[in-house]
């Protein structure tokens, strides 16, 4: 899984048996198991449907579409790289610098009310009819 920028599809043993030969040139080794390194996936029918982007015999860019049935797949894992992802320290990101231009041009969105305007008026109190009592 040495791609940064893709998906990793792992299949069921009895699959990978059931595809045999076919799948082989497409396998590639980890220690999570042998899995397909794709660079676009799309799960939304009855095949997962996978491109792969290489070179040919000749250096030219060629893309491949291998399909195989979703009953197949043991697990799709996101080679995505995103330093800000996970579950360790993250460094803040530096905000971008304000261009003048861009601060002098006026805002879409209606100006905000202070709180104490927010506030619902209090309903008026109840009339009593005159003459009863």
């Amino acid at each position: 899984m040495n791609d940064s920028n893709g998906y990793a599809v792992f299949f069921f043993p009895q699959a990978l048996e059931a595809l045999g030969e076919a799948i082989k040139p497409y396998l590639q080794d980890s220690p999570a198991g042998a899995h397909v390194v794709c660079n676009e996936i799309d799960t939304g029918g009855a095949l997962v449907e996978m491109t792969l982007h290489g070179h040919d015999s000749q250096d030219r860019d060629v893309a491949l579409e291998l399909m195989v049935p979703t009953s197949m797949v043991r697990m799709i894992v996101s080679t995505h790289s995103d330093e800000t992802f996970g579950f360790g320290p993250h460094v803040a990101a530096k905000p971008e610098p304000v261009v003048a231009a861009a601060a002098a041009e006026p805002s879409a969105a209606p100006a905000t009310p202070a709180p104490e305007a927010a506030a619902a008026p209090e309903p008026p109190a109840p009339e009593t009819p005159a003459g009863k009592s």
